[in-house]
Parts: C-alpha cells; sequence; structure tokens
C-alpha cells in the first residue's frame, strides 16, 4: 500500500498540533498533582470531597475565558465538567483511604 505524501504545510500544522497535544497532557497531568494534594488535605481535614459552589464559579470562569479565546463555551464546560468529574472521584478514594487508615 503506498502512501500519499503529506504537503510541508499540513505537515507543519500536524507538528503544531501534537506540540499541543502534549502540552495539554503534561498541563493535565500537572493539574492532577495539584489536585492529588487537595484530595489529601480535604482528607486529613474531612472536608467533602466536592465542593459545588467552587465547580460553578469555575465552571462560570472557564466558560468567559473560552467565549475571550474563541473557544465554544459548551465545550469547554464539558471539558471542565469531566475533569471536575474525575478530581472528585480521585477526592473520594483518598477519603474512603483515610477513613480505613488506622488511628495515628
Amino acid at each position: 500500500m503506498t502512501s500519499t505524501p503529506v504537503p510541508p504545510e499540513l505537515a507543519d500544522l500536524r507538528r503544531s498540533i501534537d506540540n499541543l497535544d502534549a502540552a495539554l497532557v503534561h498541563t493535565l497531568a500537572e493539574r492532577f498533582r495539584c489536585t492529588q494534594a487537595v484530595g489529601r488535605l480535604k482528607a486529613r481535614l474531612a472536608l467533602p470531597a466536592a465542593d459545588p459552589a467552587r465547580e460553578e464559579r469555575q465552571i462560570a470562569r472557564l466558560r468567559a475565558l473560552a467565549t475571550e479565546s474563541g473557544l465554544d463555551a459548551d465545550f469547554a464546560e464539558k471539558f471542565l465538567t469531566l475533569v471536575i468529574e474525575e478530581v472528585i472521584r480521585h477526592h473520594e478514594h483518598l477519603s474512603s483511604q483515610a477513613d480505613s487508615a488506622p488511628p495515628a
């Protein structure tokens, strides 16, 4: 099977997309490192895993940023909601580990 040569302009754009994808993954990894620290702190202080008021504020803030940046605000909200759901899942897991740990 022969492949069609990729025009240089397309190859350049694809390299840029690949770099941006890598930056997104690294940024998400760093975000989750921070939220894991938050989850450990919440577990230690017996705080709830979710903070609906903060989540609402964050969604509103990110929707505004998306609009300012020319990104579809509904898409940005769906993406952030997915991230928040994963963070809460991690926090709940950390909380359940803290609940089952023997007292210090």
